[in-house]
């Protein structure tokens, strides 16, 4: 199932011939270094892809995301739940998440993919608001997510370090 379409990516329901470039993201140091600050061994990226194959019923989820020029499946974006500190989620809001393979970096597909998923969450889940969360040494993100118009909310001190960032649906305010 093809959740959404940009000029060069592809997003939709993970199958299991992803699970070897899943795994390579997810053993790959440059990418897991602001995201958990260690490679994923083979059998942990496994476990985690598994869960990857259960079917969002609500579109409101983290989507294979194929790069089309090759055919060729290069990480995971999508909007999914956040959570309040109680572990529910928060009626009206989402968090965005763009992993993108180590070898296809400074392409602008990051920033490809989170126009597209917040005018998704905006218009199509009428979500209120996107949050999202960067290691405050991640400044390749932190560029991708300003370009995108998110505010930071807020700066989280501590053994990791981060950055909380929100946008606002701007289609609140108008009568559509």
């Amino acid at each position: 199932m093809i959740i959404l379409e940009t000029e060069r990516l592809l997003f939709r329901q993970h199958v299991m011939a992803d699970i070897d470039d899943y795994c390579t993201m997810e053993m790959d140091p440059e990418v897991r270094r602001y995201v958990g600050g260690r490679p994923r061994t083979r059998e942990e990226a496994e476990d985690r892809f598994m869960g990857t194959l259960v079917p969002a019923t609500d579109r409101l989820a983290m989507w294979a995301t194929i790069y089309k020029p090759e055919n060729k499946y290069i990480g995971r974006c999508g909007v999914y739940p956040h959570f309040n500190t109680d572990g529910n989620p928060i009626s009206g809001e989402g968090s965005l998440g763009l992993y993108i393979v180590s070898t296809h970096w400074g392409w602008g597909l990051a920033t490809e993919a989170g126009q597209a998923f917040i005018q998704f969450g905006f218009k199509e889940l009428k979500l209120n608001r996107i949050v999202t969360s960067i290691d405050t040494r991640n400044d390749a993100s932190v560029r991708v997510i300003n370009k995108l118009g998110f505010e930071l909310i807020s700066t989280e001190t501590g053994p990791r370090s981060f950055y909380h960032f929100a946008i606002f649906n701007p289609l609140e305010d108008l009568d559509l």
